[in-house]
């Protein structure tokens, strides 16, 4: 069965005792209990310790509430800033991908502000150029047009985000107490009729299944093509940087 939401109640505060940090630290604190979905006024209030009146005095309803902690999610957000080496940018792209969805798998509450909830305001629009500003340069660095440069950390963070957010709604809808993805495709599966897919069944591979094994293929699917290109443009600019030394006066 789905967890119920409930708050363990406080010892009640004196009136007058709360703030609008308060409340959002608490709100963070009941979330990773009910999670955002069942995060409700009445069950911060007895949370906090307090009325739930108290609580509207700062945010009129559970909206503006949660539009103050997305606020916060992006300020404080815990992934590394992309950092690309151009002398190993395959590897450190690779390892900032990774990351970057590992934060937000093991943090739900960070996927739901930042990913879902977030994805379409501002301050998060601003927050993802200022971060891929460093990292389009790094692979500038490494050999890419910048338009290249630009297209392959777009298609990466996009690749990240999105097995992240589909793990992340697999898990809101999905029965808790019926059968998982995998064993529900391996009962679908006819193995006489099916030979292929059964054995890559059987082997860990899964269709539609936003895992490891998916996330790394379709990862790598991006990275191959970034280092074709790199290597495409590697005989053009030497062949630019001979005749700009052959003009050279001597």
């Amino acid at each position: 069965m789905a967890k119920q939401a409930t708050a363990q109640k406080r010892p009640r505060r004196e009136r007058g005792s709360i703030n609008p940090e308060d409340i959002i630290k608490g709100a963070f604190e009941l979330a990773e209990e009910v999670s955002i979905d069942n995060l409700s006024m009445p069950l911060l209030g007895k949370h906090l310790g307090v009325g739930v009146t108290s609580i509207y005095w700062y945010f009129r309803k559970k909206d503006d509430l949660l539009n103050a902690m997305t606020d916060r999610a992006l300020r404080q957000i815990v992934f590394e800033s992309p950092y690309v080496d151009a002398a190993n940018w395959r590897e450190s792209l690779h390892s900032h991908a990774h990351n970057m969805r590992k934060t937000f798998m093991t943090s739900p509450i960070l996927c739901d502000l930042v990913l879902i909830r977030g994805a379409l305001s501002a301050k998060a629009l601003r927050l993802g150029l200022e971060q891929m500003e460093a990292a389009v340069a790094g692979l500038v660095e490494a050999g890419l047009s910048p338009e290249d440069a630009f297209d392959t950390y777009s298609a990466v963070s996009v690749h990240v985000r999105g097995s992240v957010v589909l793990a992340r709604l697999y898990e809101k809808t999905r029965s808790l107490d019926g059968p998982d993805f995998s064993a529900g495709e391996a009962a679908t599966i006819d193995s006489e009729t099916m030979p292929l897919m059964a054995a890559l069944s059987a082997k860990g591979h899964h269709i539609g299944v936003p895992n490891t094994m998916n996330f790394e293929y379709g990862l790598n699917c991006i990275l191959d093509h970034a280092a074709r290109l790199i290597d495409e443009g590697r005989p053009a600019k030497k062949a630019s940087a001979r005749r700009k030394t052959s003009a050279t006066p001597r």
